[in-house]
């Protein structure tokens, strides 16, 4: 709004148009075996409260309740302003978990439409191919290519479902070199399915505290993201496995004492070092079945159905 003397001259300056949100996350109070440890608020009325309050600053952000009253709708331009708002209230003390982002989808003339965002890479020439495989898969169109020296520029137009879980893989495949970024570029109609990840998860088996040795034999199965001594629960996630289904491991197991055990066998258990996930990193591995547990010390992956038994009688029902 324009605010002026009634009598004076001037005209009033344009409205500024507030982009819409795009994508969508579930925020819930933390309901984990480790809830209530580290943070200084986790009841759903202190949830409510700073989630609201933050509606007074971000004119960009939608905030709606849901029918569980331990959980809310939250609305924002990307995954990047969402994972903002999670490492401000992160920081300030606040413990939740939140679900795997989704987009909006709009009805326009009756015809399903997708939120599509403008992405331009910068890359090595020897990475091109890889890029545009992917981006295949992620139905992106490509606009434009041109060289610029030893690498390459190109600009996409993709689904912003299709950069769900891209940027680790954009990294992976252009050796750290490769540049990206994007911007919301209107809505088109719906482009079709795209395949999500194609890993499964290593999910704990009993609740403790990792091990050498449990960690040792689960390190075979897959890349961990603990090392010894981190405290677990049952259905946590403690790594990725390559295989495309979940597989429950037990990092928690310690090895039997026996007679002809070597006074340093344990020694000889070489562990590879875990991989760390950052916030973003962490929300690009959600699978639709799982959930991201904060709190201000800690970020956990875990399933919304935690009891392994109950987790497979709903997968056999499904």
């Amino acid at each position: 709004d324009t605010v002026c003397d009634a009598q004076s001259e001037f005209k009033a300056l344009p409205v500024a148009k507030i982009s819409e949100p795009t994508v969508e996350m579930t925020f819930s109070v933390n309901d984990s075996p480790f809830a209530g440890r580290e943070g200084k608020f986790v009841t759903s009325r202190q949830l409510r409260d700073r989630l609201f309050k933050e509606l007074l600053k971000d004119v960009s952000l939608r905030v709606t309740e849901t029918e569980n009253s331990d959980s809310f709708s939250v609305c924002g331009r990307g995954e990047m302003h969402l994972s903002i708002l999670i490492e401000n209230m992160r920081r300030e003390g606040y413990e939740l978990s939140v679900s795997t982002p989704r987009v909006l989808y709009k009805e326009i003339d009756g015809e399903k439409c997708e939120p599509m965002e403008l992405l331009v890479v910068d890359v090595p020439e020897d990475c091109v191919g890889s890029v545009m495989e992917k981006m295949g898969t992620r139905k992106a169109e490509m606009l434009t290519m041109h060289p610029q020296g030893s690498r390459m520029r190109l600009e996409f137009s993709v689904p912003a479902r299709g950069l769900f879980g891209y940027k680790s893989e954009f990294l992976t495949d252009t050796k750290g070199e490769g540049i990206m970024s994007s911007v919301f570029n209107g809505y088109e109609p719906y482009k079709g399915d795209i395949p999500r990840r194609k890993t499964g998860s290593l999910v704990s088996f009993e609740t403790g505290e990792a091990v050498t040795y449990g960690l040792y034999n689960a390190q075979e199965r897959g890349s961990l993201f603990i090392g010894a001594g981190t405290p677990v629960y049952e259905g946590m996630i403690v790594g990725v496995s390559p295989k495309s289904e979940d597989l429950v491991v037990n990092v928690c197991k310690k090895k039997h004492l026996s007679n002809t055990r070597a006074s340093g066998s344990d020694d000889a258990l070489r562990l590879i070092p875990p991989r760390k996930l950052s916030l973003e990193e962490s929300l690009e591995f959600l699978a639709d079945d799982e959930l991201l547990e904060i709190t201000p010390d800690n970020i956990r992956i875990r399933k919304r159905i935690l009891s392994n038994q109950m987790r497979a009688k709903s997968k056999a029902k499904s």
